[in-house]
C-alpha cells in the first residue's frame, strides 16, 4: 500500500516541509533509508543521517533546527519517536489483518466459532472448543477439546493449546509455544509412575507469550497467568504456578511448580525460581538469579545464585574479586608467624 506525505501528516497531526505528494510504501531506519520509505529521527546521535538518508519521508521533532539542506520531505511532530511507534502499530495491524477459513483447516462440528476469524492451513480446532470474535489462528495451530480462546487473540503458526485450557482476550502467543502440556510429576516411591495432570492453564486478557515457551497444566486446579503478563521467548512455567498481573519475564526464565509470583515483577534472562515459593509484588531479579527462598517484602532487587539483596551482593562481590589478594596476605602472615616461632 502507498501513502502520501499529506496522508501521513494528517494521521500524525504533523506539519509538512517539502513535497506533500511524495509517496511511501515501506518503513526504514534513518541510516538505511531508501527511496519510497519513511523513517524518523529521535535520538540526537543519529542526526548526521538526516542529511544523507535517501528516505523519502522523515519524521522529526518540531523543535529540530536544521544545519544543512535535507533531501527528504520532513514531517514535524511533538514526538518523532511516539509518532513512528504509532505508524509501526498501524503497519503491523495491516500486515497481520488476515481473515477467512482455509479449506485445509479442520474445525470440529461441536466447536463454536465467532465472527471474522482467520484459520490458516492445517489449523485444528477440537471438539467443544470455543473461539471468540476476530481471532487469528495461523497455519498448523492446534486447539484442543474444550479449549476457550477469547476475542481478538492471535495464535501464530505452530502454537499448541491443549484441552481445557482458557486463553483470554487480546492475547498474542508466538510460534512454537505449548500451553497445557503435562506438569513434570512422577512418583519415585511407586516405580516412577507418572502422576496424571488433570488441571488446566488459564491465561487472562492482554497477555503476550514469546516463541517456544512451555506452560504446564496443573496437577489439580489451574496454572494461571494474570492480566498483562509478558513473556520473552524460551520460558518454562511449571504446574500450578501463578504469575501476577503485569509481570515481565525475559528469555530462559524457569519457574518451578506451585510458586506464586506477585504483580509488576521483572525477571531478567535465565532467572530460576524453585518450587512452592512466594515472590512479593514489584520484585526485580537480575540475570541468572537463582531464587531458593520466598521473597516476602515488596519492591526488592536480588542478584546472584543463590540470590540475595542486590546491595549486599555488590559489596560481597567486591570482596570476592579481592579474594586472591586476601589469601596471599593470610599466607604471608602465617609464614611470618611460623618464622617467628
Amino acid at each position: 500500500m502507498k501513502f502520501t506525505a499529506r496522508q501521513i501528516a494528517d494521521l500524525l497531526k504533523g506539519q509538512i516541509e517539502g513535497n506533500e505528494t511524495a509517496e511511501i510504501n515501506k518503513l526504514s531506519k534513518i541510516e538505511e533509508g531508501e527511496p519510497g520509505s519513511i523513517s524518523f529521527l529521535a535520538n540526537p546521535l543519529y542526526t548526521q543521517y538526516l542529511y544523507t538518508s535517501k528516505a523519502t519521508l522523515i519524521i522529526v521533532n518540531k523543535d529540530l533546527v536544521l544545519t544543512a539542506p535535507v533531501a527528504a520531505t520532513l514531517i514535524r511532530v511533538d514526538s518523532a519517536e511516539n509518532a513512528f511507534a504509532k505508524l509501526l502499530e498501524m503497519y503491523n495491524q495491516i500486515k497481520l489483518n488476515k481473515t477467512g477459513i482455509s479449506k485445509m483447516a479442520f474445525i470440529s462440528e461441536s466447536a463454536k466459532v465467532g465472527n471474522n476469524i482467520y484459520a490458516g492451513e492445517f489449523a485444528v480446532i477440537g471438539e467443544n472448543a470455543r473461539i471468540g470474535n476476530n481471532v487469528k489462528i495461523y497455519p498448523q495451530v492446534y486447539i484442543g477439546d474444550n479449549a476457550v480462546i477469547g476475542d481478538n487473540t492471535t495464535l501464530f503458526a505452530g502454537v499448541k493449546i491443549y484441552s481445557d485450557c482458557i486463553i483470554g482476550k487480546n492475547c498474542i502467543i508466538h510460534s512454537g509455544a505449548v500451553i497445557g502440556s503435562d506438569g513434570f510429576r512422577f512418583a519415585p516411591q511407586n516405580d516412577n509412575k507418572k502422576i496424571p495432570q488433570i488441571g488446566n492453564v488459564i491465561i487472562e486478557d492482554d497477555v503476550e507469550i514469546g516463541a517456544n515457551c512451555a506452560i504446564d497444566r496443573a496437577t489439580l486446579g489451574s496454572t494461571i497467568l494474570r492480566k498483562g503478563v509478558k513473556f520473552d521467548n524460551l520460558i518454562h512455567i511449571a504446574h500450578n504456578v501463578e504469575i501476577g498481573e503485569n509481570t515481565y519475564i525475559a528469555a530462559h526464565g524457569v519457574v518451578a511448580g506451585s510458586t506464586k509470583i506477585g504483580k509488576n515483577c521483572m525477571f531478567s534472562g535465565q532467572v530460576g525460581v524453585v518450587g512452592h515459593l512466594q515472590i512479593a509484588d514489584n520484585t526485580m531479579l537480575a540475570a541468572q538469579a537463582g531464587i531458593s527462598k520466598s521473597i516476602t517484602r515488596p519492591g526488592q532487587t536480588f542478584m546472584g545464585s543463590p540470590a540475595f539483596e542486590a546491595g549486599k551482593y555488590r559489596k560481597a562481590f567486591v570482596h570476592f574479586r579481592n579474594l586472591d589478594a586476601i589469601v596471599e596476605r593470610i599466607d604471608k602472615l602465617e609464614r611470618q608467624e611460623k618464622a617467628a616461632q
